[in-house]
């Protein structure tokens, strides 16, 4: 893939033959073949680039697809899973704990619904995919019901928001943490609204370090998503965006 990258270098070296050529032998033939010679670079070059592009595009295409089929093969393991719990308590008769697993269920379902109606492409990508990524953190999101960010922020917007909660994320899982030998962390992404702004808070068991700000705050610099510390020890980082397309 490197090698495609030097393309539009090595062509504007070739260009230097026909000029020097055109300067040892100045003559009407000279500047004609000059002429032919940067068409058929120009030709080539876009062509080899057009091949690139289309390489690139195929292969995050099917990084997509790679990443879309191990989520659904996640989610299918899950719900199996939990439709065998399910049967193996109604077969036992023990129907408290049937209760119980089908408001889990129902409690899963919920969720799934409200992260694919937040409207933001790039954002119900990563939330839903996230538990196929094979992470050792334990990510729960909780979405004020009716809320649709895509009709709250621009795309551009939605974007940069996309960007700072996956770095956030990753600044938790792989920082200091409570969390004891083998346990697997959690963390709580909530959304919802507050005096016009959209507000993103990250709950777990942390505070984040100073770097970890500085960096957040870098990033977002020049966008409308900004950070906020809470008092509470409880919450990782919060994020507000002012509402408006």
């Amino acid at each position: 893939m490197k090698s495609w990258k030097r393309v539009p270098w090595i062509a504007a070296c070739s260009l230097l033959i026909p000029l020097v050529f055109v300067m040892l032998y100045p003559s009407v033939i000279s500047g004609i073949v000059c002429a032919l010679w940067s068409v058929a670079v120009l030709v080539v070059s876009l062509y080899l680039m057009n091949r690139q592009a289309e390489a690139e595009r195929r292969t995050i295409v099917q990084s997509m697809e790679k990443t879309a089929i191990a989520s659904l093969n996640h989610h299918r393991h899950d719900w199996m899973n939990d439709l065998q719990v399910l049967y193996g308590y109604l077969r036992l008769g023990k129907l408290d704990k049937s209760v119980q697993c089908v408001e889990r269920i129902k409690e899963r379902v919920t969720e799934e619904s409200r992260i694919s109606k937040l409207g933001i492409p790039s954002l119900v990508f990563y939330l839903q995919s996230f538990r196929a990524s094979g992470v050792a953190l334990e990510l729960h999101v909780e979405v004020e019901e009716e809320l649709q960010l895509n009709a709250l922020v621009s795309p551009e917007d939605g974007e940069s928001l996309t960007g700072a909660i996956a770095d956030a994320i990753r600044a938790y899982q792989f920082g200091g943490g409570r969390s004891s030998w083998g346990e697997v962390r959690k963390l709580t992404l909530s959304f919802g609204q507050d005096h016009g702004d959209v507000v993103v808070r990250l709950d777990g068991d942390q505070a984040p370090d100073p770097e970890t700000v500085r960096h957040l705050e870098a990033v977002l610099k020049g966008k409308k998503v900004r950070t906020e510390q809470l008092p509470s020890e409880d919450t990782f980082i919060q994020f507000r965006m002012p509402c408006g397309i």
